[in-house]
């Protein structure tokens, strides 16, 4: 990081530190959970397809995964969700390489596709599944998630909602850490080299699937983490997180916010998660799909204006004000 980007980050850090400390009011905290919510499910599938350039629209079926991992585990073997989670992002890795395996080898549009239809599969398995070896899934109806009498980090339950803001807000600059440190090493370059041009990087060594699977079961493993922490913000999981709608706006804030940079997925949620909770609080649930609507406007105007995503001309607009100062 430059010395030019240290101070935007630093104040970035310490406003969002500070945030429910000067904001009481409950719903804007949990709109600004949200919105560290879905910067870290976007970072977490920039590292697949902003680093590698592999558009998955399949990323919903890892943060199902964790979700429903470490509730079952929890309810029925009583393992903390702080466990869970990791249990979770372990399984869903797993998961991501017998996934990533055949549908590495389409390209382009058939890649999408087919991340789109196992995504498709799971949520129909889940919706369709009652019961499974003794353990209730409840189908379509989904699994309310039982209070514990104590309050407490293992359990990932708080009695309010500014523990579970910064808990969100660690997990952020932890993802935002890892996908730095990767971008930086030596993967990063090959990921690099794929991204731009996959063949030229085959003709000089660099196995691009190896890498790929490398990078698909770390984008799988966070999502995962992000499903236990959903699930336990919510206390409810049901399977319309394996939605296919919810990949695509996962996808979306990523690449309007600015694919393959930093900061460009946290600027994306904080641009779109705040159009999609305020469509459901204002709307209700009669319009269910108009944050899709806007959110297909803006990636429109973005594609036209930025199509690098917002965070290009941000950049810009930064280094020439700095060049500008005495």
């Amino acid at each position: 990081m430059t010395a030019g980007s240290v101070l935007p980050a630093a104040c970035a850090v310490a406003a969002a530190a500070l945030f429910p400390l000067v904001v009481r009011d409950p719903y804007f905290v949990h709109a600004a959970i949200m919105v560290l919510l879905f910067a870290y499910l976007a970072t977490s599938w920039n590292i697949l397809g902003g680093l590698a350039g592999q558009h998955s629209f399949g990323h919903s079926a890892f943060f199902g995964i964790g979700a429903y991992v470490s509730t079952i585990l929890f309810i029925y073997y009583h393992v903390p969700p702080l466990v869970g989670m990791a249990v979770g992002g372990v399984v869903a890795s797993v998961i991501s390489i017998g996934i990533g395996y055949p549908c590495f080898k389409l390209k382009g549009p058939y890649f999408a596709l087919a991340t789109l239809a196992f995504t498709e599969i799971f949520r129909i398995v889940v919706t369709s599944t009652e019961q499974i070896g003794g353990i209730d899934l409840k189908g379509a109806a989904g699994i309310l998630i039982p209070l514990q009498p104590g309050k407490s980090l293992l359990n990932f339950q708080f009695s309010g909602k500014t523990s579970y803001y910064y808990l969100i807000l660690v997990m952020l600059l932890a993802i935002l850490f890892v996908y730095r440190w990767m971008e930086r090493s030596r993967w990063g370059l090959y990921l690099a080299a794929i991204r731009d041009n996959e063949d030229a990087a085959r003709s000089i060594g660099i196995s691009a699937t190896r890498y790929k699977m490398i990078a698909l079961a770390v984008s799988a493993f966070f999502g995962a983490t992000a499903g236990t922490f959903y699930a336990q913000l919510l206390l409810y999981i049901e399977p319309a997180l394996f939605s296919s709608a919810f990949s695509i706006e996962i996808l979306l804030i990523a690449v309007v916010g600015g694919a393959g940079t930093l900061l460009g997925p946290f600027l994306g949620a904080l641009i779109l998660t705040p159009i999609s909770e305020l469509t459901r609080t204002y709307l209700g649930g009669g319009y269910a799909g108009v944050q899709l609507i806007i959110y297909g406007a803006v990636l429109v105007a973005v594609m036209m204006f930025a199509p690098q995503g917002l965070i290009v001309p941000l950049k810009r607009g930064w280094r020439l004000l700095a060049e500008r100062r005495p």
